[in-house]
């Protein structure tokens, strides 16, 4: 997506942030359509939370331009705020306040009063916990109260830092559902951090993949999955044995990513055809023996692997 277009409701150009010795983002540019959902999909360090908190304002970029509906964070903080909505990985609550008691809080910072929670109430889906205690909350339920929070001002975008992590899928899904509703609607833009690949080709239109403070690679699920390569996954176990670290070997047509447990690895081919055969001849050549193989179609984590060398929760 190009940022210098003016129909975008965030734009991010050339966006730079180190933190002593280490640079963090790196000289980034990206853009968010309005009313679209953007992931930007990395593992931890990729620089995914720093860019995020440069948008919302938490964080002043070294260098670069933030532009947030059409305005920048200098002078425009309070109309800014009221805009955005924020869902961070964990957050504080008062825990002898009750559900609908957090809410209402909430909606009065913004001038909303019992019909906008009520509202908040049935689209996080916590009807039968409005009068618990925060304190006695699930992960998810508390999860789903975050979010609430982040939508109490029907923000016109919404920022999420890793919403999901370390909740269980069950609740996972339920913050999904919501979020899924919400994007029906097409009244809320989102940028959303994960490093959980379904996540992001699940709810998102446009995938930014991050890493080391550097974007690799963007564009719809199916752009990017589209093989433009030609090439196909194909894993594989050896009989009896780990896969050796020295695998590679220079000259091979293919190159074999091998799992940090050594139990797994596979190999991007473009020809079945032909690179199969000479796969096979070089396990033979080396005294492998192939326990396991399967072809499967691409995935997120195979191009997160194809550009990196490693999986995204290494």
């Amino acid at each position: 997506m190009d940022p210098l277009r003016d129909d975008y409701i965030i734009k991010v150009k050339e966006v730079r942030k180190s933190f002593k010795t280490v640079q963090a983002v790196k000289g980034v540019s990206m853009a968010l359509p309005a009313g679209k959902f953007v992931a930007l999909l990395g593992p931890n360090g990729a620089g995914k939370t720093t860019l995020v908190e440069m948008i919302e304002g938490i964080q002043k970029p070294d260098s670069g331009e933030i532009v947030i509906a059409g305005m920048k964070w200098k002078d425009n903080e309070d109309e800014l705020r009221r805009i955005i909505g924020i869902s961070l990985q964990e957050t504080r609550f008062i825990d002898k306040l009750r559900v609908t008691e957090t809410l209402l809080l909430f909606a009065s910072f913004f001038g909303l009063g019992k019909k906008r929670v009520e509202e908040i109430i049935e689209l996080a889906g916590l009807q039968e916990k409005r009068k618990s205690y925060v304190v006695n909350l699930s992960g998810g339920q508390r999860q789903r109260l975050a979010l609430g929070l982040a939508l109490i001002n029907k923000p016109s975008v919404l920022l999420l830092d890793e919403p999901t992590t370390g909740l269980d899928p069950n609740a996972r899904h339920e913050i999904w559902d919501i979020l899924k509703r919400l994007r029906s609607e097409g009244n809320t833009s989102m940028i959303l951090t994960t490093h959980y690949m379904e996540e992001a080709e699940t709810l998102c239109d446009h995938i930014i993949i991050m890493d080391s403070g550097v974007i690799l690679k963007e564009g719809s699920p199916e752009q990017l999955l589209e093989n433009e390569s030609g090439e196909k996954t194909v894993e594989f176990t050896l009989d009896n044995m780990l896969i050796p670290p020295d695998i590679n070997q220079p000259g091979m047509p293919f190159r074999i990513i091998r799992e940090a447990s050594g139990e797994k690895a596979r190999v991007m081919v473009r020809n079945l055809d032909t690179e199969i055969p000479l796969f096979l001849s070089f396990l033979k050549e080396k005294g492998l023996r192939i326990k396991h193989m399967e072809c499967r179609r691409r995935t997120l984590d195979d191009l997160f692997i194809s550009l990196t060398g490693r999986r995204i929760n290494e």
